[in-house]
């Protein structure tokens, strides 16, 4: 159903159902979860959490047929499964199902799939998908419905997120620099995130531009904000009125190519280059056929990235043009832990935490700060922030923010990046589709443009290659079967004997 078409008859599309946010591991034992949940608002509806139906006279939900048997979770699922004018018409039953069929995440699905050209946004994705003005919102007291289904994104939605990004031990800080050369950053910073506070505020963008400007400039241009893409001036619209508990971030792989900008130190009229102490990315070796690796990031307060590593074992710069970003990160290394609350699968390839950044945060921050190898900052407009290869890492944006990121391969770095091409091909993103070998064609690229270095990142897979193996089959297996295959040989295909290999 189109935004707005309330009344038209539409047929039920059955949609794969998503994690329901729970509960059971969010109590608030950290002081700085019990500060920032002493100041919430009243949830809207009137709903409270599911443990004070215990205390309780009444609770509503009682009064809601069949369907106060089910679980709160299993009824979201089931709730998931219905289109728009179904959900209104179960609302308009009681009041309990009034609550349920509200949730702004039902709606959100909606709306994407529905993906339509032309609207205007309403305060929420409801509203939106219905076509209803904000000031023609009413809304139902649901007293005495206790939900933690309900509750819970409300309360992560509205928590306050200072306590949780200020007083950073020191032992955790980030290390804060003016700038490095590429010698300092090669010999000694490769393996460390760090935070440049120099060489953003040479670039002729820094200053020039902001939201507001680019808001200006480009206000009809489709910008990629997650899994829709929308004219910036509906972004914006978006960002300064919603109440999203994980609010859309724009995320555009092709914003140059959209604003016709230049990039590159040595280019005319350049806009911005890559910070000199990260020195050549080796993945230019690629030309037009190189995956993604550059992208404007945009987001209102609150928005950000729950944990990931970034793609293909490449390193990557942020640089922050407007408000700033508060850093979460890890080190990952064969036997060591990943961060508390981060679940990985055998191959390190699947990352599964909680939904939102609040709800990690409320959840598992306290622990996450004591964790060795913690390391923590805020990256302030100007600055550059480096994440080594493989690094864990959480983004907030503490308020509305600009930034632009760029995924690199350094040379120290390259025995990681083969490593993952030839051992993770499953894994691998950002090419297009007819790359079929993209280990192939990196290291044919490479032996053209240097072959002495791909010869030192052969090596460093080679070894790699040993430390996964079985201490067993290092001391039986022959001598010259190693000689004859040397380095080289791990160029082509032949991975299906090295499933142990160490994962960078």
């Amino acid at each position: 159903m189109a935004p707005g078409a309330l009344l038209q008859q539409m047929s039920c599309v059955d949609r794969p159902s998503k994690k329901i946010k729970r509960s059971d591991t969010a109590e608030l034992h950290s002081k700085e979860s019990e500060d920032a949940a002493a100041v919430l608002p009243s949830h809207p509806l009137g709903v409270k959490p599911l443990g004070n139906a215990y205390t309780a006279t009444e609770n509503i939900k009682l009064r809601c047929g069949a369907f106060a048997r089910l679980p709160d979770e299993l009824l979201n699922h089931f709730l998931e499964t219905l289109d728009g004018e179904t959900l209104v018409r179960l609302g308009s039953t009681c009041k309990a199902l009034y609550a349920f069929t509200r949730a702004d995440d039902l709606w959100r699905s909606l709306f994407v799939e529905s993906s339509p050209e032309n609207f205007t946004w309403h305060a929420t994705w409801r509203s939106t998908y219905l076509g209803i003005p904000e000031e023609h919102v009413s809304t139902i007291s649901c007293k005495n419905l206790f939900s933690d289904v309900l509750y819970r994104p409300f309360q992560c939605a509205n928590t306050p997120l200072e306590p949780f990004t200020s007083n950073i031990p020191q032992r955790n800080q980030i290390l804060r620099l003016p700038d490095l050369t590429h010698e300092e950053f090669s010999t000694s910073y490769t393996d460390t995130p760090f935070i440049l506070t120099s060489p953003v505020k040479e670039w002729p963008i820094y200053g020039q531009w902001t939201p507001e400007t680019l808001l200006s400039k480009y206000p009809s241009v489709k910008f990629r904000a997650e899994a829709v893409d929308w004219p910036l001036e509906t972004y914006m619209s978006y960002t300064s009125n919603n109440t999203d508990e994980s609010p859309l971030y724009l995320f555009d792989r092709a914003f140059v190519e959209k604003t016709s900008i230049t990039v590159g130190r040595d280019e005319p009229n350049s806009s911005y280059w890559s910070p000199d102490c990260f020195g050549d990315d080796l993945f230019h070796v690629l030309g037009s056929q190189r995956p993604d690796h550059r992208w404007m990031i945009m987001g209102p307060k609150r928005s950000g990235s729950t944990f990931h590593k970034d793609p293909n074992a490449t390193s990557a710069w942020n640089a922050v043009l407007t408000g700033s970003k508060y850093w979460l990160m890890f080190p990952s290394r064969p036997g060591v832990e990943p961060p508390p609350g981060i679940i990985l699968s055998e191959d390190q390839s699947e990352i599964t935490s909680p939904l939102s950044i609040a709800e990690y945060l409320l959840t598992f921050h306290a622990e996450a700060r004591r964790t060795p190898g913690c390391r923590e900052g805020i990256c302030y407009a100007g600055e550059v922030l480096h994440v080594p290869s493989g690094w864990f890492h959480l983004v907030l944006n503490l308020g509305d923010s600009l930034a632009l990121t760029q995924n690199f391969v350094p040379r120290k770095r390259l025995g990681d990046v083969l490593s993952f091409l030839r051992d993770q091909s499953e894994n691998i993103s950002g090419f297009k589709d007819d790359v079929e070998d993209a280990f192939g064609l990196f290291t044919e690229k490479l032996r053209k443009k240097d072959p002495e270095l791909l010869e030192e990142g052969l090596k460093e897979l080679e070894k790699k290659a040993k430390k996964g193996r079985g201490k067993w089959e290092e001391l039986t297996k022959p001598k010259e079967e190693e000689e004859s295959g040397g380095g080289f040989s791990f160029g082509f295909g032949f991975g299906g004997d090295d499933d142990d290999a160490e994962i960078p």
